[in-house]
């Protein structure tokens, strides 16, 4: 609620207080005569909930204390108590415990003082009780909204901590697909280089080219990728379109690729793509630096509802046991978009990834 919402509560609960107020003397002849005085107490208790939300325990002391003496002075009971009621319910929704709880409390002890002198009050313990009720079951309710409410808080808040984390996660498993593959098959190409520098200098020009190139390429495609995390649009995603691309970059690295294609290719959502590329770009990398057979296969399937990926190579000089990031990066990339993966031996030797990926099409 506004404080323009504040405003009219506090002017209705003045109406309703006023005109209880002349209507119950007519009901009853226990009670004082009412007066002037009566009705000022009663609209300046609903008017005082005007200010409940700036100044919630100034406004509890004011209505408890106005209540108080409406009801000492013996006035008839009546719609005051209302503004009494939500006076401790504004306490106990805007205000901790530790502050909220003995400002009630205080208001309590405010009200239970006319059980002792109103004359239409119940005796003793008879009096206390529904007196009691109309701080205690305001305060209630009020403390449970306000948990409810720090609790959404904490949730949104929790929520948001996590979205930074993945999105802090994502771009670090881009920047490490993009320049891991990068820098491997710089790395490969510089050292024929090397060893072709002294012997066959001609064919070391070769290889610096294809590290200039290389080179040149993972930066564009590095600077696509922030470019698309930080949402300015500049350049297209990486995705299984440009496999022709990776197999001629690979084979400059020294890594013979043969990609397969099934099934009939058509467009995928730009996550499914995308992480489809980056689990080849990723297989072919860990077959560039840990393989010595360099030589590697890529069958693309496409399926109505999914694509399959497979990358394998020859064992030799492989352990499916590697450290690092690649295979759980992959991983975790597939089961993210609800695929599954698989890395190991096959029965014939071979060393492989699959991975299946849904996206999200109906057959």
């Amino acid at each position: 609620m506004s404080v323009l919402g504040d405003g009219v509560l506090a002017g209705v609960l003045a109406a309703l207080g006023v005109v209880s107020t002349a209507f119950l003397e007519q009901s009853t002849a226990v009670d004082r005569p009412v007066d002037a005085l009566a009705f000022i107490l009663a609209a300046g208790a609903g008017l005082a909930l005007a200010a409940r939300r700036r100044w919630p325990a100034g406004t509890l002391a004011a209505v408890s204390g106005l209540t108080s003496a409406y009801l000492i002075i013996g006035y008839p009971y009546g719609f005051i108590l209302l503004s009494y009621l939500v006076g401790v319910y504004t306490v106990a929704r805007h205000r901790p415990l530790a502050r909220s709880a003995p400002a009630a409390l205080a208001a309590l002890a405010v009200l239970l003082i006319h059980v002792f002198t109103h004359p239409a009050a119940l005796p003793g313990v008879y009096g206390l009780l529904p007196a009691t009720a109309w701080a205690a079951v305001p305060f209630a309710v009020g403390v449970t909204v306000r948990q409810n409410r720090e609790s959404v808080l904490r949730a949104r808040a929790e929520a948001v901590r996590e979205h930074v984390y993945g999105e802090r996660l994502r771009i670090a498993q881009e920047v490490h697909d993009v320049v891991g593959h990068g820098l491997a098959a710089i790395k490969m190409q510089a050292d024929i280089a090397l060893h072709l520098l002294a012997r066959k200098p001609e064919q070391a020009e070769v290889a610096l080219t294809a590290i200039s190139r290389t080179s040149t390429e993972a930066l564009d495609e590095l600077r696509t990728t922030l470019a698309v995390v930080q949402r300015t649009g500049a350049g297209p995603v990486a995705g299984l379109d440009r496999l022709e691309d990776l197999r001629h970059r690979m084979g400059h690295a020294g890594v013979e690729v043969d990609v397969q294609t099934s099934g009939s290719p058509h467009a995928l959502p730009p996550a499914v793509d995308l992480a489809g590329y980056r689990v080849v770009q990723e297989s072919l990398t860990n077959v560039l630096r840990h393989s010595t057979a360099r030589v590697a296969t890529v069958r693309v399937g496409y399926q109505a509802d999914a694509v399959l990926i497979a990358v394998s190579n020859p064992m030799t000089g492989v352990s499916s046991s590697q450290g690092g990031q690649g295979i759980p990066g992959m991983r975790d990339r597939v089961v993210a978009l609800g695929g599954d993966f698989t890395a190991g031996q096959t029965a014939d030797g071979r060393f492989e990834v699959r991975a299946r990926i849904p996206t999200g099409d109906k057959a």
